[in-house]
């Protein structure tokens, strides 16, 4: 049943198309992403949908009591207002309720023996039973914590703008809603709060409309795909994995399309170049017919970047920590650190949030230096920083003109030359967009063109501060295929587990207590050697959830080893090999399912939700595969 219907939404920013006529219905329980490059109007749609920033045209049809949540890139808060009472702030009589006995419980607490303080609580409780709102408090509570939020009285103004953000994501998923439009949801949390998060919102009773540029997270969470490109609205029913081959399908048929038009093309203009003696009526008619095709405007594809770019000659020595120390105040954030980083290393940094990573790169780069230990680098190293901060752009400054203060061209591995120009074509802006002045970007638009001024230096070390946060899928796929073909060292501070994956081979495991493991692998790889761990060793040291930092060594083997499998093990091992091959068939024929009945959105829910389920058990099964191979390979040796 569909509980939002757009009609005709058009959204100009001076003389950009943002969005023009754009249609769409939301059904109950949906989950849809959006997606596109960013400048494109994406924000400015969950806006328009949230009644916060009117479309210029268009209208939101829906039921009387409908009821929307939006939460913002860059929240706003009412001045001097606390974390719970912006988190039980609105209108409905269970967040007045939960307002209510906040304030009264604070009354109460302030002088315990007034009389009607006490009278005046009791009140309040028995309106928290007939409400039935103790669940709605303890939620609350839990959805706080879990996002690392538990001075509940402090005011939000004091708070870090991560600690913000994290206040406005809580306050969102509580507030009783139909639809819940998210504005990059997972900037400002860890690995492991988006992962509560991808749980939290497969339990949420409605809706969902949300923008993010965590892939996996995309891929976990949504069942149909928006699209906003150039203006209009490409819709898929699946996930994030199924759009990928979807879109592929669709840009291959207007791909053909666009081959037959030019050859068409090329024979009218060969019929016309013969020319005609009679001008008939059907003459006329080609000659209108070809000038029509060769007018006609083409969505193409957007090129991906193939090029291997060069850089600054690195030497053998790029940066060395010898027992490095870091501290803030009482605090050590780094405790004897060491480690040589070598040409063309990948390193990924992860961990809880304030524990020091972002200090580690700017004494990398010698912004600070450290209380203990040294940090040497090479005399050939070029370093290059991205920051989490945006620096001050020069708003009068054209695209091109800021790109071109740092260098007119770059220079691949091969020798040639890439200009500004070909080099910001390829970071996704077009020719007449090279020539709009910066304070009429976006502000991703501007994170984009502060990346491609980091690397327009040529560097050979870079160093990427959350390079994720503010860029779009699309910008994050071109900085992954510059890095695929980047000659020098990266290291790079990042929650987002899929540019982790892509990026690295070896990850610098903060704990929150100073200590650095070092892990061989990328971000799976260490999840799965963490969750091999628990399953051989058992226990909450073991387990990545409970610790708060995943642990980075390997699975060690048990003292007392068995001399063979159990009764148990050994049936569970002869039957998983069966086992997980009916699963991948199973999975197999569900994506096939999924292709037939894309137009029939109840079906394609209903198998994505099996395919889901069979995904959870193929992966466990896979896990307790593994487990039982290395046990069998461990009881084989003498």
């Amino acid at each position: 049943m569909s509980i939002l219907n757009i009609e005709n939404f058009t959204k100009s920013y001076g003389e950009k198309v943002l969005f023009d006529g754009i249609s769409f219905s939301i059904a109950e329980r949906q989950r849809i992403g959006l997606i596109g490059v960013n400048g494109t109007g994406k924000s400015s749609l969950l806006r328009a949908v949230a009644g916060i920033e009117p479309p210029d045209g268009g209208k939101a049809l829906h039921a009387k009591e409908y009821r929307i949540e939006y939460l913002a890139q860059t929240p706003e808060f009412a001045a001097g207002i606390t974390v719970l009472e912006h988190i039980f702030r609105g209108d409905n009589p269970l967040m007045r309720t939960l307002r209510d006995y906040e304030a009264a419980l604070a009354e109460l607490e302030a002088d315990p023996s007034h009389p009607k303080k006490q009278e005046k609580l009791f009140a309040i409780q028995q309106r928290m039973d007939s409400e039935n709102a103790w669940e709605a408090e303890a939620q609350a509570k839990s959805i706080l914590g879990k996002l690392g939020i538990r001075d509940y009285g402090k005011e939000v103004a004091a708070l870090s703008g991560g600690q913000r953000k994290r206040v406005a994501l809580a306050s969102a998923l509580i507030q009783p809603a139909d639809l819940l439009l998210l504005d990059e949801p997972t900037n400002h949390i860890d690995n492991q709060t988006v992962q509560w998060l991808e749980e939290e919102l497969s339990r949420y009773r409605g809706a969902l409309l949300l923008v993010t540029h965590d892939r996996y997270f995309l891929d976990r969470v949504t069942n149909r795909i928006f699209e906003l490109h150039r203006g209009r609205l490409h819709t898929y029913e699946g996930n994030y994995s199924v759009f990928l081959e979807k879109k592929a399908e669709r840009e291959e048929q207007e791909a053909s399309s666009e081959a037959k038009r030019q050859n068409l093309l090329r024979r009218e203009l060969e019929w016309l170049k013969r020319g005609a003696k009679a001008r008939t009526t059907k003459q006329k008619a080609r000659i209108e017919r070809t000038e029509e095709l060769r007018d006609r405007k083409v969505d193409r594809p957007d090129e991906a970047i193939d090029f291997a770019v060069g850089g600054s000659r690195l030497g053998k020595k790029v940066v060395e920590l010898e027992d490095v120390g870091i501290r803030i105040g009482d605090r050590k954030l780094v405790n004897d650190f060491t480690h040589i980083v070598l040409p063309g290393e990948r390193i990924g940094i992860i961990g809880p949030n304030g524990s020091g990573k972002t200090t580690l790169l700017n004494v990398i780069a010698g912004r600070l230096s450290p209380d203990e230990g040294t940090v040497e680098t090479g005399t050939t190293v070029k370093l290059a920083f991205y920051t989490q901060e945006n620096e001050e752009l020069d708003g009068s400054l054209r695209v091109i003109e800021y790109i071109k203060e740092v260098a007119e061209v770059i220079h691949t591995i091969d020798g040639e030359t890439i200009t500004a120009s070909q080099m910001l074509e390829r970071f996704l802006f077009t020719g007449p967009q090279q020539w709009t002045p910066i304070s009429r970007l976006s502000g991703g638009e501007k994170r984009r063109l502060y990346l491609l001024k980091t690397l327009m230096g040529e560097p050979n070390v870079l160093l990427l501060d959350e390079p994720t946060n503010d860029l779009d899928i699309q910008t994050l796929s071109v900085l992954e295929d510059y890095l695929d073909h980047f000659p020098g060292a990266v290291l790079s501070v990042s929650h987002d587990r899929y540019f982790l994956d892509r990026t690295s081979d070896r990850l610098f495991v903060f704990d929150g207590a100073g200590g650095i493991r070092k892990f061989e692998g990328n971000y799976t790889e260490y999840l799965d050697a963490a969750a091999r761990e628990e399953a051989i060793g058992g226990g909450a040291a073991a387990n990545p959830q409970a610790s708060g930092a995943p642990q980075a060594e390997t699975a060690r083997p048990r003292s007392d080893k068995p001399r063979k499998l159990s009764y148990k093990d050994q049936k569970e091992w002869d039957e998983i090999e069966g086992k997980i091959a009916a699963l991948e068939a199973r999975s197999a024929e569900l994506k096939q399912l999924i292709e037939a009945f894309g137009s029939d959105y109840d079906k394609v829910r209903d198998l994505f939700e099996e395919d889901r389920k069979v995904t959870d058990e193929l992966d466990q099964a896979m896990e307790r595969w593994t487990v039982l191979s290395e046990l069998i390979e461990e009881l084989s040796r003498p």
